[in-house]
């Protein structure tokens, strides 16, 4: 599936951390940061989590919420939130239904070997369900700063 700016995000629902479904609907009226990522507790992904923690204040304020999405446990989750003190929901993809719907898995090289795993991407869905920005291939350093950003623009037109 191609998504593109200006469509409406397709709706899902995953568990959170602690098995707690959310649904993208629930969201409607807020702003949603949904930025999926490889793996939990990794060098990368780490720093990115952090950064989004970082910037998650100015994002509440922009009217909006975060969600970070991986192919991980609500164990792994846990895990990863507590050692972090992330302020934001993890949800669980364990069957890569929401990272397709999104086409966030791509053929990567890991270690001289093709691998299939989730591309760094983030989207940002406004108040009504609609695709405003689209952030692939995602550079960790300053993104989380580029999102809230683009956010708090968002937020005052």
């Amino acid at each position: 599936m191609n998504i593109t700016i200006g469509q409406t995000a397709p709706d899902f629902s995953l568990p959170d951390e602690n098995g707690q479904l959310h649904s993208l609907r629930d969201y409607k009226g807020k702003y949603v940061v949904l930025y999926f990522y490889p793996r939990d507790n990794t060098p990368g992904c780490s720093k990115e989590a952090q950064q989004f923690a970082e910037f998650h204040d100015t994002i509440v304020a922009a009217g909006g919420i975060v969600l970070g999405v991986s192919r991980d446990s609500q164990a792994s989750h846990t895990k990863f939130k507590t050692k972090f003190s992330l302020p934001f929901t993890l949800l669980s993809d364990a069957d890569s239904t929401v990272c397709n719907l999104y086409d966030v898995i791509k053929e990567k090289n890991m270690y001289g070997k093709k691998v299939l795993g989730i591309e760094r991407s983030t989207f940002v869905i406004d108040r009504d369900g609609i695709i405003r920005d689209i952030y692939r291939k995602v550079k960790v350093e300053g993104h989380a700063g580029q999102v809230a950003e683009s956010l708090k623009k968002l937020s005052s037109d």
